[in-house]
């Protein structure tokens, strides 16, 4: 494989990642990629199978951004709580913020309600990086509770169902409206709860 034929393939799904982001997996069409990609059905059809097997790149291209833009500077700190709020920070101005790779808001909020009813072995796949997400802030929760960081009154699950869900509708009122100043409310409300829950010195 060419160097030319893998910056097609790169191009291919970066284009249907934000095709996606922006109208959903259905709405998109082959010929819609076909004219983002600047490229024929023989340059798609070289490199993918189907717009399925498409799909499945742009979620692994997706998810990358997703840790690169999520993860940033949580390595910086040793407290759960830290980091919590480091990702509440990269989740608003960071992530939801890139317009230039999700143009339409999260990719993964935007497949998971398209597909949940016309193709669930598709949005199975984009809800196992939703369910990694939660998972991984439910067990920075426990990791602070069990350093006592957190009051010893704070229910982890609970606080896990709060911020996991304040995200996801901030994911989806930042789609639809594109307000950056509620966006930073909302984050900045995450923000709050989160420093409620700390056990003060």
């Amino acid at each position: 494989m060419t160097d030319i034929s893998m910056t097609l393939k790169q191009n291919i799904v970066q284009e249907g990642l934000k095709l996606f982001s922006l109208k959903g997996f259905l709405s998109t069409s082959v010929n819609d990629i076909l004219e983002a990609a600047n490229t024929s059905k023989g340059g798609f059809y070289n490199h993918f199978k189907s717009k399925e097997d498409l799909f499945f790149a742009v979620l692994e291209k997706a998810g990358t951004i997703w840790r690169k833009k999520n993860l940033a500077g949580l390595d910086r700190t040793e407290s759960p709580i830290e980091k919590l709020g480091v990702l509440l920070d990269n989740y608003g101005n960071r992530y939801l913020k890139d317009a230039v790779n999700f143009p339409g808001g999260c990719v993964f909020i935007t497949l998971s309600v398209e597909l949940n009813d016309q193709r669930p072995h598709l949005s199975r796949e984009v809800d196992k990086r939703m369910t990694g997400l939660k998972n991984m802030i439910n067990r920075l929760l426990r990791e602070a509770k069990e350093s006592g960081e957190l009051k010893a009154t704070a229910n982890t699950e609970d606080a896990t169902e709060v911020l996991f869900n304040g995200m996801m509708g901030t994911s989806i009122s930042f789609g639809a409206n594109k307000s950056t100043q509620n966006l930073d409310r909302s984050i900045e409300s995450l923000a709050r709860y989160l420093e409620d829950l700390k056990l003060k010195p």
